[in-house]
C-alpha cells in the first residue's frame, strides 16, 4: 500500500485577499522528494498552473517569491482542499487520490477571517468537494485544470472550438489564459 502524503505547504493568504484558489493536492514530486526552496504550490513539472498565471498577468513568475510578490499585489490567496492523501497509483491525477484528511479547517478560517469575494477551483473534483463541506457559499467558478492531461477534453469543448474560430493559432494554453483572465477579471 501506498504511504499517506502530507501537504507540504500552508495556505498562502495576503493580508488584502479577495480571491482564493482553491487546488486539490501537491504532485507528487513535492510531496515523496526533498524539495528546495523556491517550490511551492503547482510545482510539479507538467502542471500549467504558472505557465497560464504568468501570461494572465504578463509577467515572470520563475521563483516562489515571485509568485507570492505577484499574489500579494493583487489580493490573490491560494489553498488545497486536502492535508493527507494516499495515491492510488502513481500519478497526480485528482481522481488517483484517496483523501485521508481534509483542509476544510483552515478553509473555513480563512473564508471567515477574510473579504472573499471569488473562489476558484482549479478542477471539478475540487469543487466538488469543498462544495460537500460549504453548501451555503456560492461565489465561485472552476478554471480549465491547468494539467496537461486536460488538454485533450478541453480541445473537444465547444468553448473552445469557438475561441479556435475567433483565434485560429491559439492553443489549450491560451484558451486558458483567456479563461483566467475573465475570471479573475483582468
Amino acid at each position: 500500500m501506498n504511504e499517506i502524503e502530507i501537504h507540504p505547504f500552508s495556505p498562502y493568504i495576503p493580508d488584502n485577499v479577495t480571491t482564493l484558489i482553491i487546488g486539490s493536492f501537491p504532485g507528487r514530486e513535492q510531496t515523496q522528494n526533498a524539495i528546495d526552496n523556491d517550490q511551492w504550490f503547482y510545482g510539479a513539472k507538467r502542471n500549467q498552473f504558472w505557465t497560464i498565471i504568468s501570461a494572465v498577468y504578463n509577467t515572470p513568475l520563475t521563483t516562489k517569491e515571485d509568485k507570492q510578490k505577484l499574489f500579494n499585489k493583487m489580493g490573490i490567496g491560494i489553498a488545497d482542499i486536502f492535508l493527507r492523501v494516499r495515491r492510488k497509483n502513481e500519478s497526480n491525477s485528482d481522481k488517483d487520490l484517496d483523501v485521508i484528511e481534509n483542509n476544510n479547517q483552515a478553509l473555513k478560517l480563512i473564508i471567515q477571517n477574510h473579504k472573499i469575494n471569488t473562489i476558484l477551483f482549479t478542477s471539478k473534483f475540487v469543487e466538488e468537494h469543498f462544495t460537500t463541506f460549504f453548501p451555503d457559499i456560492k461565489n465561485y467558478s472552476c478554471l480549465l485544470s491547468p494539467s496537461p492531461s486536460a488538454n485533450i477534453p478541453i480541445s473537444k469543448s465547444n468553448e473552445f472550438v469557438k475561441f479556435k474560430k475567433e483565434n485560429p493559432n491559439g492553443n489549450t494554453i491560451d484558451f486558458r489564459v483567456f479563461q483566467y483572465k475573465q475570471l479573475l477579471k483582468v
